[in-house]
């Protein structure tokens, strides 16, 4: 009889709890809610997703909070949101990077561990040097590699960083050897290039667009086999370079807002809708035409098999290149 009372005890009890739970999912979000961007101020995951958060406030009624945790190609950020509880008062704002942290032993976390809330878009890349700089084509910088195995300096955020990879591919397919300088942001690789700190860096459209117009860097070459409408006139990698075709088109970069798996349905869905509705905001769109980004708006099972389709590509790609085993 004891045990049965003790049964009845643990049941009442799980009702309770699930009923809290539930009321506390349909009165969500009843405070403001934190977004942690896993890069630096002024970078390209910056740039895009603080205008985005900006417009979702509205929607949900509460404020959002930025804040920038750089480190560990954002590893210490992903870990940081993880770590919290699973109620989406927590927000990572992230890109591409996680996807790929277990297979290059940065964490053992990934975007397995996290829901997507939506997926803003993504884009190309593009190599840079500085105004000043000597190098004038892809083939001058992979020339003076060549000649100078490990001197060269490129600029990156650091191991699975879109810079590093595209590093890595560059090293696959011409043979040249560079040496990698970490940074914490995109903004922090870009100014390192200005500045002749470094050779040269992978750098996304949108991060590098306004510098370019403005004189202060080259692209030389665009990571691409078709040409940018905001960058039509920048070489193809693969018209020097025929090699890199097989790796074409590569999705680059996205941005993307996540919470911890084990959330509530519930509080995931308002979050989806805001960040959607949001995503939509023509103002917003405006945003990503003028940084050239691709939108995608995905939410859900299409965020998902977004970001399963650009790992397993990415993996095979790093395998095939020896970055990774």
């Amino acid at each position: 009889m004891k045990k049965f009372f003790a049964v009845l005890t643990v049941i009442a009890l799980c009702f309770v709890i699930t009923g809290v739970g539930q009321a506390q999912a349909a009165s969500y979000p009843a405070k403001n809610i934190a977004c942690v961007i896993q890069w630096g101020a002024g970078g390209g995951t910056d740039n895009i997703m603080r205008p985005l958060c900006s417009i979702a406030e509205k929607e949900l009624g509460v404020s959002l909070v930025m804040q920038n945790m750089t480190g560990g190609t954002g590893s210490i950020a992903t870990q940081y949101v993880y770590d919290k509880k699973a109620d989406g008062y927590v927000l990572l704002i992230g890109a591409e990077n996680p996807a790929l942290y277990d297979a290059l032993n940065i964490s053992k976390l990934t975007y397995d561990d996290f829901k997507p809330i939506i997926l803003v878009g993504d884009e190309t890349m593009g190599i840079i040097v500085g105004k000043n700089s000597k190098y004038n084509t892809m083939k001058d910088i992979i020339d003076a590699a060549l000649a100078n195995p490990g001197k060269i300096k490129v600029a990156i955020t650091g191991t699975g960083g879109s810079q590093w990879v595209v590093s890595t591919f560059l090293t696959h397919v011409t043979g040249a050897k560079f040496n990698t300088i970490p940074y914490d942001s995109d903004a922090s690789v870009r100014t390192a290039v200005m500045s002749g700190e470094c050779d040269f860096t992978i750098c996304k459209i949108q991060s590098g667009i306004e510098a370019y117009k403005a004189g202060t860097i080259k692209f030389v070459s665009m990571f691409a086999k078709t040409h940018s409408a905001a960058m039509p006139k920048v070489p193809l990698i693969v018209s020097e370079y025929p090699a890199f075709g097989q790796y074409m088109p590569w999705g680059g970069a996205f941005y993307g807002v996540f919470v911890k798996k084990g959330t509530d349905p519930v509080v995931i869905e308002t979050l989806s809708k805001a960040f959607a509705k949001a995503f939509a905001d023509k103002s917003y769109q405006e945003i990503l035409k003028r940084y050239s980004i691709n939108p995608l708006g995905y939410t859900g099972k299409d965020a998902s098999n977004y970001i399963n389709n650009w790992r397993t590509k990415t993996v095979k790609v790093l395998k095939s290149s020896g970055a990774i085993k």
